[in-house]
């Protein structure tokens, strides 16, 4: 059995022990029996199908606030299903939240925090020294994929990975049986492995065409399918009809643009595609189906004096992705199972991407690996009664050890950390050591920091986040001297190439 320090174990203390007492339950017409932290499910396996979009924004949904974006079929996901106010990411950008989706784990875990290496942004002119980024998930990480797989489910992937794309990496090796990943073009795009496709195609209508081929072949046993649009990352491009549609609508509250907003209906087509193939085959009850984001939406900079090249808002949000405040990390989130998840429900409890894996394990009736550490927790308490669920508050947190830079010598986020625990949140800047602290209930757009008004809560979090990466092993950068822009550029600055493959190689 693996050890876990108070801090750590917490999470999954907190729901076990609310269900601790309960014998059987029955959760969508399936007997669960729970005893200490094992479930025995008896009954069928439901499938499971997730589905991220790639940058898109808080509030970049009809059933999240845009009155620009057109979204039919995911507001119909959250009319049918429930909608989470409260759902984080992992981290403020891509790597780090796929690492910890599939891994269920927090980035010191993994070594996954940012995207790419520590070189993508002249950090020699900051006074920190980043942590060495890993960019592939460690070979010794066991995903929910294999997971899955040893409870009997079939397995696919078909989009972005961004964890590794060769022959070791690639989620065929990591427990996928059918893997197709493509990212960074939307017309003229490159799968590995190598697929053929009529001219012309968008990506985001070959994924689903593949997602859908997979759901009708393994429609008689259970399933684990993954897509993972790169819409709506740039470039932007999109269909020119759907471009044209929006071109003739008035800009609201800041979303405006009609080829993003053309994207954004594109995964929408996709999800409603998804919804269809499930009713045709009669599978909608059978089927729990998630939709997020990998982070938040690319806007919000300009008003913090960060040229980010907004292309949406997040407001009430504060920033956007490439920063640890709301804007960057709290993304829409969305479950829908009928006949089993209440329709039109709405969760403000807060959750967070490593919860996804323990979620899917618990309802699969699979057992968590053995010896290996999950942050998570199960997420079944909340699905079944929302915010009336026996649900104790429990701390989560980010470690950004890193720099992600924007236009004119801005920066999105120099090295960070923060905690979320009930209505506070705290960050802790490592240049300067200076805190933040937030009461997102009445500051949803962390406008007022509270860090010296109330002191006391401030020191409370901060000693909990402290203790949290004590206990994970989560390394800080280290001093540097800040060097001149054009010396910090130089190329012999630059780590040995078989060092990097050694901190990619580290657990």
């Amino acid at each position: 059995m693996s050890h876990r320090s108070p801090i750590i174990a917490a999470g999954r203390a907190f729901v076990f022990a609310a269900v601790g007492a309960i014998v059987t339950t029955v959760w969508g017409g399936v007997r669960l029996v729970q005893g200490g932290e094992s479930t025995i499910r008896e009954g069928s396996h439901p499938n499971f199908i997730f589905i991220l979009a790639d940058d898109l924004g808080y509030t970049d949904l009809g059933c999240y606030g845009s009155r620009y974006y057109e979204t039919p079929n995911i507001d119909r996901m959250a009319a049918e299903g429930m909608r989470f106010t409260d759902g984080y990411t992992a981290g403020p950008n891509c790597q780090p939240t796929r690492a910890a989706l599939i891994s269920g784990q927090y980035g010191p875990r993994t070594g996954v925090y940012t995207v790419g290496s520590i070189e993508r942004f002249p950090w020699r002119t900051r006074p920190l020294r980043p942590v060495d980024n890993v960019e592939k998930l460690p070979l010794d990480k066991v995903t929910l994929a294999q997971a899955l797989k040893g409870a009997g489910y079939v397995t696919g992937l078909f989009g972005k990975w961004h964890l590794g794309e060769d022959p070791e990496h690639h989620p065929s090796a990591r427990g996928f049986d059918e893997a197709i990943t493509s990212a960074g073009r939307h017309f003229n795009f490159v799968t590995n492995p190598r697929v053929s496709y009529p001219e012309g195609t968008y990506l985001a209508d070959f994924l689903t065409d593949k997602a859908v081929d997979f759901i009708n072949r393994h429609s008689q046993e259970p399933f684990f399918l993954c897509v993972h649009h790169f819409g709506v990352h740039s470039p932007y491009q999109a269909k020119a009809e759907l471009i044209k549609h929006f071109e003739r609508k008035p800009p609201v509250d800041g979303h405006s643009n009609p080829v993003y907003a053309a994207m954004i209906a594109s995964v929408d087509e996709s999800v409603g595609r998804i919804l269809a193939a499930l009713a045709e085959l009669g599978l909608d009850k059978n089927t729990l189906v998630i939709f997020t984001s990998d982070n938040g939406g690319v806007g919000g900079y300009e008003r913090l004096g960060i040229m980010g090249g907004s292309i949406t808002d997040n407001a009430p949000l504060r920033g956007g992705k490439g920063m640890l405040y709301e804007g960057g990390i709290r993304v829409p989130f969305i479950f829908r199972w009928p006949g089993h998840i209440p329709a039109g429900a709405e969760c403000r409890v807060p959750i967070h991407s490593v919860d996804i894996y323990p979620t899917l394990l618990e309802l699969a009736g699979a057992k968590p690996p053995a010896d290996y550490v999950l942050d998570g927790v199960s997420l079944v308490p909340l699905l079944r009664q929302g915010d009336k669920a026996q649900f104790p508050e429990r701390p989560l947190f980010w470690h950004f050890p890193g720099y992600l830079g924007a236009g004119q010598g801005t920066w999105r986020t120099t090295p960070v950390g923060a905690i979320r625990l009930g209505d506070w949140k705290l960050l802790e800047f490592f240049e300067d050591g200076h805190l933040e602290l937030y009461n997102l209930r009445e500051d949803i757009g962390e406008e007022k920091n509270l860090a010296s008004q109330n002191p006391q809560k401030a020191a409370e979090l901060h000693e909990l986040l402290k203790k949290w990466r004590a206990e994970i092993h989560a390394p800080m950068p280290t001093p540097h001297t800040p060097e001149p822009a054009g010396k910090a550029q130089q190329s012999e600055n630059r780590p040995r190439r078989a060092q990097r493959r050694a901190q990619q190689s580290s657990p």
